[in-house]
């Protein structure tokens, strides 16, 4: 098994849209009537698959707090370059840290337009492509 995606909650579908189509999400496509709401299905250029799909109902103005996702994790090749391409598209992201004090495993924060936290992973050569037993046992 593995996760497939996310649904988010969001207030301001446009507004949204401006922030992940910013941070490099496109729109796969999109289920305009559900229980939930409109359905927006995001993914990044070099995935096969959806990985955020936008919830959007018109009738809620706000969020309730117990409704939001506590955060989720982007993998980028490069911390440097995504910070600066983020601050292009006028996103700020808070300053990389590393996790182990080396300069090649970084993580940054990000926030969406409706409070949601964003993580932004750059991992050190050779890592897996997400995170693995390995990485639990240190």
């Amino acid at each position: 098994m593995r996760t497939l995606h996310f649904g988010l909650r969001v207030t301001d579908l446009e507004r949204s849209l401006a922030f992940y189509t910013a941070i490099g999400y496109q729109v796969l496509g999109s289920v305009p009537e559900t229980a939930f709401g409109s359905l927006t299905m995001l993914q990044l250029p070099d995935d096969d698959f959806v990985t955020i799909e936008l919830v959007h109902d018109p009738s809620r103005t706000e969020l309730d707090p117990d409704s939001r996702l506590n955060h989720f994790v982007i993998q980028v090749e490069s911390m440097e370059a995504t910070v600066a391409a983020l601050a292009a598209n006028g996103i700020d992201a808070e300053e990389p840290v590393s996790p182990n004090d080396s300069d090649d495993f970084l993580t940054s924060w990000v926030t969406d337009p409706d409070g949601n936290r964003i993580e932004l992973v750059q991992w050190p050569a050779g890592h897996a492509d997400g995170i693995t037993a390995a990485d639990m046992a240190n």
